[in-house]
């Protein structure tokens, strides 16, 4: 667990950077209001929470991890979650890393203090969803997350650390839980190099928590062309949830979905639980198709019209397309700050960058504040970043 005096220093540069804990922030001009009091963020993670026009009692959750260099403004134009959430009545929440906490705003998927249960950025994760799942009455059986990258690897965090939470998962271009301890570790990893066997990725998980119950679906997208997250994760991270479920090595079903390869496991009730997606030549990213009849979003660096929309598919796979309820009442706070009271959470490379402890940048400016030249180790993982295409 992250010590305290760690904790208090997070907080405390995130203050002087104007993003209080507990007071208003302010929403700038993207479209997603910021969630401020969501509990003690161990992490000192943001939130922005976006609730369509009208909301039902007991709509679905998603909660989105963005990418390195990436924030949940830019990350939501490219993918589209907010234009799905209007048309079909659910609440997106967006965890947003700070440069407090990384440098390039990855979020710490390789940091054991980050990534155990009730602790760091995943207990600070936990927090905002409590928080804004009760905050909005939404259905406590359906909260999703996805994310990309390194989102998509602290994605897998979540649904190892909490299972009993998600009801399913979508992991895009990430890497499976608890793999990494280290920076060097990290970058290994996403290049496929000491991944472990199916039993040692599924022991991690089942180590992750004492949960007994049934475990979250997942869907999981990966690009053949992919050199910063090699396509072995992928098989990975399915590997590491089939025993969890499980279901066989072979998919129960194989079929090609808008020109690309689509695999599904299904448990013994015939339930898909697992599915997978190969998107023929993409490289780094999420894939889109924004000029589609019922297209969402926009292209984008890492955000790739392929053709095929994660972001469609992935809300199909949890049921999120099936039309609204009529009963619906007021969105809470649509477009503007929201205040939630403070509540603890119940009892019960684009992937990788090393913290660095430095100035952040105020939540509302999308523009980072200079910094000086990195030297030492802060430039030789800087410059493995460039080369990967991470940094500018």
């Amino acid at each position: 667990m992250r010590p305290l005096s760690d904790t208090l220093s997070r907080l405390a540069r995130m203050r002087a950077a104007g993003g209080g804990v507990g007071g208003m922030q302010a929403a700038g001009p993207d479209h997603l209001p910021a969630m401020t009091g969501f509990g003690s963020n161990p992490g000192a993670l943001g939130a922005r929470l976006y609730t369509p026009a009208e909301l039902d009692d007991g709509a679905p959750l998603v909660v989105v991890l963005h990418g390195c260099t990436q924030t949940p403004a830019g990350y939501d134009r490219g993918a589209g979650w907010s234009t799905l959430a209007e048309r079909h009545g659910f609440a997106v929440l967006f965890a947003e890393q700070q440069r407090a906490n990384n440098a390039n705003l990855c979020f710490n998927w390789f940091q054991p203090g980050d990534i155990a249960r009730d602790s760091g950025e995943a207990l600070s994760i936990r927090q905002m969803v409590a928080h804004a799942s009760e905050r909005l009455n939404t259905d406590p059986r359906r909260i999703f997350i996805t994310g990309l990258s390194a989102g998509g690897a602290m994605a897998a965090v979540m649904l190892a650390a909490y299972p009993e939470v998600f009801a399913g998962g979508a992991v895009i271009a990430g890497l499976p839980y608890g793999v990494a301890a280290t920076v060097p570790e990290a970058f290994d990893r996403m290049r496929g190099q000491g991944l472990g066997s199916d039993a040692q990725l599924q022991a991690l998980v089942r180590g992750a928590s004492r949960h007994d119950g049934p475990w979250p679906t997942l869907s999981v997208w990966q690009g053949s062309a992919d050199q910063t997250v090699v396509p072995s994760n992928a098989d990975a991270v399915i590997a590491q949830w089939r025993g969890l479920h499980d279901v066989g090595t072979a998919p129960s079903q194989i079929e090609t979905v808008d020109g690309h390869r689509r695999r599904v496991w299904r448990d013994r009730d015939g339930r898909p639980v697992i599915e997978s997606y190969m998107i023929t030549g993409m490289a780094h990213g999420t894939p889109i198709d924004p000029s589609a009849t019922d297209g969402v979003g926009t292209a984008a660096p890492y955000m790739l019209d392929v053709g095929i929309s994660s972001t469609h598919h992935i809300a199909r796979f949890w049921g999120l397309d099936e039309p609204s309820r009529t009963v619906s009442r007021p969105a809470a706070g649509r477009g503007q700050a929201i205040t939630l009271e403070h509540a603890a959470a119940p009892a019960d490379r684009h992937a990788v960058a090393a913290p660095a402890a430095q100035p952040a940048a105020r939540v509302a400016t999308p523009r980072a504040p200079e910094r000086p030249a990195p030297t030492g180790v802060q430039k030789v993982i800087e410059d493995a970043l460039r080369a990967a295409g991470l940094m500018k």
